[in-house]
């Protein structure tokens, strides 16, 4: 009789839980008796799917950038490409916002259960840029950018952004110079510093602060405030391809990575 295989609906289950708890009530809640309680299974489970419970923050940290990949995917693109990649910028806000403990393992600020990032977990990360290349190649076919490297660009908004969002998580921004003042402000900034007009840059990001507020179902765009939307845990790949092009940084071509692997698997 041939040893029963781990039932992957519970390994699924087990990530969702411990992602959620991790979430919600930070990195005191994230036990194994905790995760497998709230699971429904036996403690047992956790390291027939997973070994220890580095490995399972592990597939957080992996979790967490397949729902950034979720947020970023979920935005239509319009005849506004400048108005979209200002969007991009928002939704990676508010996802820094409504999932800070996971945005913390995600990009190495928690050394929760001892995990550390390799370089294969940082590869789910930079293929989340994918779509943020991808518009970038549409501002500059649009005129709105000139002619230049989308990958450069990419990088630029991915950067200013996530510095914004890791000093507003650090309480660092405070009156007069709030989370939501300085966004708008570096919003209209980056675009024009990679080449869009200071009017139309303008135009564009008032335009993206109404169509985000419709996207997470607010009144108004502050991150903080806005509830994150429901996202299901799908499956995906246990480990990014080895060899896949360049970018800027390693050899990672971004603009390709969409079709060569996704983190949710799609």
């Amino acid at each position: 009789m041939s040893p029963r295989r781990p039932d992957p609906t519970t390994r699924a289950a087990l990530i969702e839980t411990a992602a959620r708890l991790l979430s919600e009530e930070g990195p005191r809640a994230l036990s194994t008796r905790r995760v497998a309680t709230e699971t429904g299974c036996s403690t047992m489970a956790v390291y027939t799917h997973f070994g220890s419970m580095n490995d399972l923050v592990r597939e957080i940290a992996r979790e967490g950038f397949a729902r950034l990949e979720t947020y970023l995917t979920s935005l239509d693109t319009t005849d506004d490409p400048v108005a979209d990649m200002a969007v991009l910028g928002r939704l990676y806000r508010h996802n820094a916002m409504t999932n800070a403990h996971l945005y913390e393992v995600m990009f190495g600020g928690s050394s929760l259960s001892g995990f550390q990032l390799t370089d294969e977990d940082r590869q789910y990360g930079r293929y989340t840029l994918a779509n943020v290349v991808h518009c970038a190649q549409r501002c500059i076919a649009a005129g709105r950018f000139p002619a230049g490297d989308a990958e450069l660009v990419a990088h630029q908004m991915w950067t200013t952004v996530h510095g914004i969002a890791s000093l507003e998580l650090g309480r660092y921004l405070v009156e007069p110079c709030t989370g939501d003042r300085l966004f708008e402000s570096q919003l209209v900034g980056l675009m024009v510093s990679v080449g869009d007009e200071g009017g139309a840059a303008a135009g564009s990001v008032e335009v993206s602060a109404k169509r985000f507020a419709e996207l997470v179902g607010a009144e108004n765009s502050g991150c903080a405030s806005a509830r994150a939307p429901s996202i299901a845990l799908r499956a995906r790949p246990q480990s990014p391809p080895a060899t896949a092009g360049r970018c800027p940084q390693d050899g990672l071509d971004l603009a390709d990575a969409s079709a060569k692997f996704s983190p949710s698997g799609d």
